[in-house]
């Protein structure tokens, strides 16, 4: 039988072997369960918080993460970690067009919330697994706003930072409407 390995331990980095055939989201969901170790310390962080001028959201970050070059509309930021510069966060935000104007196919598709804030805003949070990058992101949508923030590693570290890029999307916050 042929089989793949996952990392599934964030504490431990122990290697289980999974069966070929093993459904992709079973395999992220054990992934992502090993992340439930209490590893991550929050006071053992110095915080920043970026705050954007144009769009009103903020989300904190670690003090020593280094920030890349915003865009000119002042739409976002990212920051990259010291220690490793495929680690990655970032937030940002546009304008939605009205529903009678976008026409697109996406359009139409909606996914339910699965996720609040600790300010108590309902979003959607999705982590996305490839070979090479595995992504968490957090949409927000209030009003003609959609609010986004991201955290981003390669695919064998995302262990290693879930609880991070979990902490800090509970934290991302918006002007109240």
């Amino acid at each position: 039988m042929t089989t793949a390995t996952v990392k599934t331990s964030c504490f431990t980095q122990k290697i289980y072997r999974l069966g070929f055939g093993l459904s992709p989201a079973i395999g992220l969901l054990i992934m992502l369960w090993s992340c439930t170790a209490t590893n991550f310390n929050v006071e053992g962080i110095t915080w920043k918080t970026y705050s954007n001028s144009r769009y009103g959201f903020e989300f904190p970050y670690p003090s020593n993460w280094t920030f890349l070059a915003a865009p000119e509309n002042d739409d976002g930021i990212g920051f990259i970690s010291p220690e490793n510069k495929t680690v990655e966060i970032r937030g940002w935000a546009s304008q939605q067009l009205p529903n009678s104007i976008d026409k697109s196919r996406e359009s139409g598709k909606k996914i339910q919330p699965n996720f609040q804030t600790a300010q108590g805003i309902s979003g959607v949070l999705v982590v996305e697994v490839d070979r090479q990058a595995t992504s968490m992101t957090l949409t927000l949508t209030q009003n003609q706003v959609k609010y986004y923030w991201q955290g981003r590693s390669n695919s064998q570290e995302f262990t290693n930072y879930y609880r991070l890029f979990y902490y800090i999307a509970q934290q991302y916050r918006i002007p109240k409407s």
